[in-house]
């Protein structure tokens, strides 16, 4: 049931994230188009101007654009205000300090120093026909010593979508910054717009109908989540506890009387992972539903710290729901083979990774500057982890630039070789693991598991329930375990 309230719970919440993500997605888009002169979708890589011309065009047409925004608009945007204020568009121009650059002689003379000077443009009321432009402004540009131009401006929006799923709206702070992009002094000019969004408790909303109810009801549900949670935390708590207090009794009994040490893999029988899971996924959720209900109550705005928690949780709960098939034995064939090959695995997977990351390095390095998958180490990982895998192969293969022919070839043996390595080795060889693994658990399973050293000290032990030699929770925890002073008296009477 704990599993089925999460997941209620965590698809309600998924449902109300997505209206958020959407929303953001489709402002940052609709800004493309209103402050870019001539954008189009899917064309940020490529968006960029060439001419001085095309540059002071762009820039006055997204100052023009962001003077007649209440006019042009189809959303609900607004300029932002601090007290009675509309806060000003901020035009900043970066450059070098100092610098006299003739190329046709081979000459320069440069001071490296940036200095950044800004213009500010007040919000105003537009007139019919009555533009910005260089006329109106003391601004220019030295394109030889510029590095970058940035527009800076902060807008504001409601997202009234949440009302017709029965959510109080949210209310919106864009923070805008388009960038002028010459530091690489190439005659290419890249244009970006940059959105950064932070989602606000609204000052003073009133909505009619029932959506407090709603709202209420949702807060009842994530309450009760909250306490049947609390409830299992507690109890798996006790039975942790009360696991590695039966541990260390165990051990120090050992030493005393045996003079053994107990085995990590011994100890570890008495620790319950399961446990330890659920101990896990209870947390997350009781601060996830937590966060949920403030967000809900419109006192906090963490949609994405909720959402990695909440389903983080939900993940657990139902890795979980494992342990009950352990109970059969062709279902618990698979958790036993986990258990037994993860050691394995891990300490192959660490050799493994000191040849990829060696790989990574070499790839972004040789390869960055003449291809775009390896770019950076983020990409550089991801597409080797793609080529382990078989996927787009070719299409890393035919994007290679020809443009050095050293580079080339190099290319060539790199990507035979590390295909090659890690397809027909590395990864046949963890597979091998994982199987040789499961043939033992197997062959166990029809003749019988070997004895632990725990096994073998409980097997001793042939009393009943019912002998009264078994302590009970109101006496004095002289021993926890049955029989003690049974086998206390055996291990005397082979030392005589």
């Amino acid at each position: 049931m704990q599993e089925i309230r999460m997941s209620f719970q965590l698809v309600l919440f998924g449902l109300s994230n997505q209206m958020v993500v959407a929303f953001k997605e489709e402002n940052t888009v609709a800004f493309k188009h209103l402050f870019l002169k001539g954008y189009m979708d899917r064309t940020d890589d490529t968006y960029a101007v060439y001419t001085q011309t095309d540059v002071y065009d762009q820039i006055f047409f997204a100052i023009n654009q962001y003077l007649q925004l209440p006019n042009i608009s189809v959303g609900n945007h607004a300029y932002e205000k601090r007290e009675a204020e509309e806060t000003a568009l901020a035009v900043c121009q970066q450059f070098y300090k100092r610098g006299t650059i003739c190329p046709g002689n081979d000459t320069f003379d440069i001071d490296p120093e940036i200095v950044t000077d800004c213009l500010y443009i007040e919000p105003m009321t537009p007139l019919d026909n009555r533009t910005v432009g260089k006329h109106n402004l003391n601004f220019t540009l030295d394109f030889h010593r510029l590095v970058a131009v940035q527009l800076m401006f902060n807008l504001k929006a409601i997202n009234l979508q949440t009302v017709r799923h029965h959510e109080l709206p949210d209310c919106y702070d864009f923070t805008l910054t388009i960038l002028f992009d010459n530091k690489a002094h190439s005659g290419r000019i890249k244009i970006s717009l940059d959105n950064d969004i932070e989602i606000r408790e609204c000052k003073d909303w009133h909505v009619s109908g029932s959506i407090q109810k709603n709202t209420h009801y949702m807060m009842i549900f994530d309450a009760f989540v909250i306490l049947t949670c609390l409830t299992s935390l507690i109890l798996c708590t006790r039975s942790v506890v009360k696991g590695i207090q039966l541990q260390r009794e165990f051990v120090s009994f050992f030493l005393c009387y045996y003079k053994k040490e107990v085995s990590f893999s011994a100890q570890m029988e008495f620790v319950n992972g399961w446990y330890i899971l659920i101990i896990v996924s209870d947390v997350l959720t009781i601060v996830g539903s937590t966060l949920k209900m403030e967000i809900q109550a419109k006192s906090l705005t963490s949609y994405d710290v909720c959402s990695i928690l909440l389903g983080t949780s939900t993940m657990l709960v139902w890795l979980g729901v494992i342990r009950y098939l352990g109970f059969f034995q062709k279902y618990n064939l698979l958790i036993l083979t986990l258990r037994a090959a993860l050691p394995n695995v891990m300490r192959f997977c660490c050799c493994a990774a000191m040849i990829y990351l060696g790989y990574c390095f070499c790839g972004w390095i040789v390869l960055g500057p003449y291809h775009v998958k390896f770019r950076s180490l983020n990409t550089v990982s991801e597409c080797l982890f793609s080529l382990i895998n078989g996927d787009d192969m070719f299409a890393t293969f035919a994007k290679m630039q020809q443009k050095s022919y050293l580079v080339w070839l190099f290319s060539r043996i790199y990507l035979y070789s590390f295909i090659s390595l890690f397809i027909y080795m590395v990864l046949s060889l963890f597979i091998a693991l994982i199987t040789d693994t499961y043939e033992t658990i197997k062959h166990y399973q029809q003749d019988g598991f070997p004895e632990t050293e725990l096994q073998r000290f409980i097997s001793q032990c042939k009393d009943l329930p019912n002998s009264g030699r078994y302590r009970l929770e109101e006496e004095s925890s002289v021993s926890l375990f049955c029989c003690c002073n049974k086998l206390l008296g055996i291990h005397k009477k082979k030392l005589d």
